[in-house]
């Protein structure tokens, strides 16, 4: 008896020692793991972590890109946006987008889901941002490199938001993009390819400024993104599904070729044109 007796007395006081401890609370409460949880992003974060759809479709986008690069350099009149016939003679560049384009954001997302975190949180965001912890988005480095070695500028125009953390700087953010863009594995990755929103006046969440602003300085042969925003402007706000739907078929000829779109299911200006109860959006049988 007493063998099995002495075990359980030492197992209860350490249960007791153990509650007795001071225990420093963690920065953010998370929910438990093993219930399931209602909160609204839950399923497109899973799906964007571990499908293996994903992988495939991101990988396939930028396979695809890749294999138009030597015909796209090649031919002067190739442009991803109309430009002026002086274009021919501009270096060729590639516009991309950054936020699930090339760095995979999704942690942050998921740690919405656990801590039931609903809207967004600039504060968290920024921390995140900051970190330059994201990894990369299957086939995006790749693409990215491989058009740099071609001598084909690859800009990323991202609207990630300047905002000063401290007195010293008023845009931290680029820098900590860059050092992101670096670890991923990007080999060329510098301050005048990356331009993010704020960082000059007139650079809003709307990117058209930045892409005319590019289309002044080189050919711009192809755009990667994962938002409609990304191609064309003024579809992020007072449109509706029907209008947007009816722009992807007016340009139905450069998704593909000039035009490459990234999944991604979990934010973006799909849902927020939508009005509320987003339900009446819905078609059944």
């Amino acid at each position: 008896m007493s063998s099995v007796v002495k075990p359980v007395s030492t197992l209860a006081a350490l249960l007791v020692l153990t509650a007795c401890q001071t225990v420093a609370p963690a920065a953010t409460a998370v929910t438990n793991p093993t219930t399931t949880s209602s909160h609204a992003n839950l399923n497109s974060v899973l799906w964007y972590q571990t499908s293996a759809e994903f992988r495939a479709n991101s990988i396939q986008t930028y396979n695809q890109a890749r294999a138009l690069l030597t015909a796209a350099k090649a031919d002067r009149s190739w442009s991803a946006w109309p430009q002026s016939t002086a274009a021919a003679q501009l270096p060729p560049a590639i516009i991309v987008d950054i936020d699930e384009t090339i760095l995979d954001n999704s942690p942050s997302a998921a740690r919405d889901v656990l801590n039931n975190q609903q809207g967004f949180d600039e504060q968290q965001w920024d921390n995140w941002v900051a970190a330059a912890k994201a990894q990369a988005v299957p086939g995006a480095v790749a693409f990215v490199n491989a058009a740099e070695a071609m001598g084909i500028k690859v800009l990323y125009i991202s609207n990630r938001a300047c905002k000063a953390r401290d007195k010293n700087s008023s845009c931290p953010q680029k820098a900590d993009t860059i050092r992101n863009l670096r670890a991923v594995g990007i080999h060329k990755a510098d301050e005048t390819q990356v331009w993010i929103k704020g960082e000059q006046p007139d650079w809003s969440s709307e990117k058209q400024s930045r892409r005319e602003l590019a289309m002044q300085q080189y050919r711009v042969i192809m755009s990667v993104g994962d938002d409609f925003g990304d191609f064309l402007p003024n579809v992020k706000k007072d449109i509706t599904p029907a209008q947007r739907a009816a722009l992807v078929e007016q340009h139905q000829t450069l998704w593909g070729t000039k035009w490459f779109m990234l999944p991604n299911p979990t934010y973006g200006s799909w849902e927020t044109i939508l009005a509320e109860p987003k339900q009446q959006y819905l078609n059944g049988f």
